[in-house]
């Protein structure tokens, strides 16, 4: 099975690494940044993003100045995107004549347009491939995954989601192994609602940490998270029990208790006072939930569904309240029913 990588990020570069260790595979990792190919090829790692973990013989290596993502993805098996959610479109209208299963790896929510008329903001992934490639079968591969503990061989369970058989299937086929399990949904909605929306959680919940209030507030704040999490997933048609599967409540608790979540990390650095460009910076790398908090609350407004957490977590990336206003205007909530 011949598979490319199109993105070569911590992630994209781990399922690539894991799937050519499978060693049934002739996998492809491609990469825009032509300084990024040159250390990859001269170093057979990929120090910035994964240190420590070697490139398998087997994985090729190509570069944005060699071949277009179009040109590599011509003779593949599947096509995977490993990009942040701010490139999928672009990446998408360059493949949508691509004739072989696509997947991709984004998590979240496109950020709000300059030119509201367009109607872009607010969008996942499959809705901005309704609208610039609706022709390609292509679907999400999602669930509660570090990319170092993927990169190692650690044990891990994700989720294939497409409308079509046949992603579900190249996709299982391709990473489905010792290491790695693949467990297969039509639910993309639900699936990519739960991996957008837990990075905006993990960023309370990082915040909880860091201001030490305790795991009794860590649990409160996930569990009511799920149900914010699950209350937008089926305004926007998801089926709720995919909210107690791999890619909701296993995605959440891993974001929001791990200490390799970048997510979290952003949360536990606001607690201690630190300005938000600062945290970006230090990170290094995307925290997703950074810029999909605001049009994860947009997008629920204008269901008319309540997100309170993730009202307080855009308020707190906005500098409109303290670490400490955001819990209390959490506690002081009127009471209600669970």
């Amino acid at each position: 099975m011949k598979i490319v990588v199109l993105g070569a990020g911590a992630w994209g570069t781990a399922l690539a690494v894991n799937a050519a260790r499978a060693q049934r595979d002739a996998v492809t990792l491609w990469a825009r940044d032509a300084a990024q190919i040159a250390r990859l090829r001269a170093e057979r790692a990929n120090t910035r993003y994964l240190p420590g973990i070697s490139l398998p013989d087997g994985l090729t290596v190509l570069g944005g100045g060699e071949v277009t993502p179009a040109q590599a993805a011509q003779g593949q098996d599947l096509v995977v995107m490993a990009t942040p959610v701010s490139a999928a479109r672009g990446l998408l209208e360059q493949l949508r004549h691509v004739g072989t299963p696509l997947a991709w790896l984004s998590k979240g929510f496109e950020a709000e347009s300059p030119t509201p008329s367009l109607q872009l903001f607010g969008l996942m992934v499959h809705e901005v491939r309704a609208q610039v490639a609706i022709n390609l079968r292509a679907g999400v591969l999602s669930g509660p995954s570090f990319a170092l503990e993927v990169a190692r061989g650690q044990p891990t369970a994700l989720v294939a989601a497409s409308e079509h058989s046949e992603v579900r299937e190249a996709l299982v086929a391709a990473f489905h192994g010792a290491s790695l399990r693949v467990y297969a949904s039509d639910d993309v909605v639900g699936v990519e609602v739960g991996g957008a929306v837990k990075n905006v959680l993990a960023i309370a919940a990082g915040l909880c940490d860091g201001l030490r209030l305790g795991l009794n507030a860590r649990a409160a704040l996930i569990t009511r998270g799920l149900a914010e999490m699950t209350r937008l997933g089926v305004a926007l048609g998801a089926r709720p029990e995919t909210f107690t599967g791999l890619s909701g409540l296993g995605d959440l608790v891993l974001t929001a208790t791990g200490d390799l979540s970048r997510n979290r990390k952003v949360g536990l650095l606001l607690a201690q006072g630190a300005a938000l460009s600062e945290v970006l910076a230090s990170i290094g790398h995307v925290a997703e939930g950074v810029y999909c908090a605001r049009t994860v609350v947009q997008r629920a407004a204008g269901l008319g569904v309540e997100m309170p957490i993730a009202q307080s977590v855009v308020a707190l990336l906005d500098g409109k309240l303290k670490p400490w206003e955001a819990v209390a205007a959490l506690m002081e909530r009127e009471p209600k029913a669970e």
